[in-house]
């Protein structure tokens, strides 16, 4: 089977008892020059990402291209729990790169590159009806990182006020939030959207100056370089 027959598959129910959400991320964010596109990118489709999903504890992963913010590329992996960087298989990998890695991997060719590991701390737990789903067609991710006197109060409204207002908007279909384990800034939040647009919508405008946000919390917090980005789903191909 094909990765485009089984994103077929996993979006219409096929297989949907199979887990694709844990409660943690890796997360590959980079850079390249242009002219190293076609090589990074066969790499990651035809081996790189592969390899990593046949690791135990990795449940799904896609590759996302940025339409607004950065960095440009950005792979996801959808992990068990963090321990699943600790297996024996991943670490093999991760200690035996193939040439084709050690010529093309973002570490090897890579311009800001970031490599983060998250926690799921929103929502406290998955939704069993919901955790076969497969990768989202786009994503919205936000990299904060929130003073500690403002912190109680950044969380309590994200979680109680912004998230449940965002996925009352067409498009938003799901609202995830982390906490790093490895990396910085302390702070993901992933939106899962059926398309890229979404944030262009008035809608998503309306809500976005109603958020009073920087009130209730009485301060600010600031977002990485490139934050929020919003990335296109580039692999598992979409059909649209």
């Amino acid at each position: 089977m094909g990765w485009m027959d089984f994103d077929r598959f996993t979006r219409y129910g096929v297989g949907a008892m199979a887990k694709k959400k844990g409660t943690a991320l890796l997360v590959v964010f980079t850079d390249v020059d242009s002219e190293q596109d076609s090589d990074f990118n066969a790499w990651y489709n035809q081996e790189h990402l592969p390899e990593r999903l046949s690791a135990p504890g990795f449940l799904d992963g896609a590759r996302y291209e940025a339409v607004k913010g950065g960095p440009r590329y950005l792979a996801v992996y959808e992990l068990e729990s963090p321990e699943a960087l600790q297996s024996s298989e991943y670490l093999r990998q991760s200690q035996n790169p193939t040439e084709w890695t050690k010529r093309v991997s973002p570490t090897a060719i890579g311009r800001g590159s970031v490599r983060n590991v998250y926690t799921q701390i929103f929502p406290i737990e998955n939704d069993p009806h919901t955790v076969g789903r497969g990768m989202a067609p786009a994503l919205q991710i936000g990299r904060m990182d929130v003073p500690a006197d403002i912190d109680a109060k950044y969380n309590e409204y994200y979680d109680t006020i912004r998230t449940p207002a965002n996925l009352e908007i067409p498009g938003c279909l799901f609202v995830r939030r982390y906490h790093a384990v490895e990396g910085d800034p302390k702070y993901l939040t992933m939106y899962e959207f059926e398309h890229e647009k979404v944030p262009e919508t008035l809608a998503w405008e309306a809500q976005r100056e109603r958020d009073a946000m920087g009130q209730y919390i009485g301060g600010s917090y600031g977002h990485a370089p490139g934050s929020p980005g919003v990335y296109r789903r580039v692999f598992p191909p979409r059909a649209f």
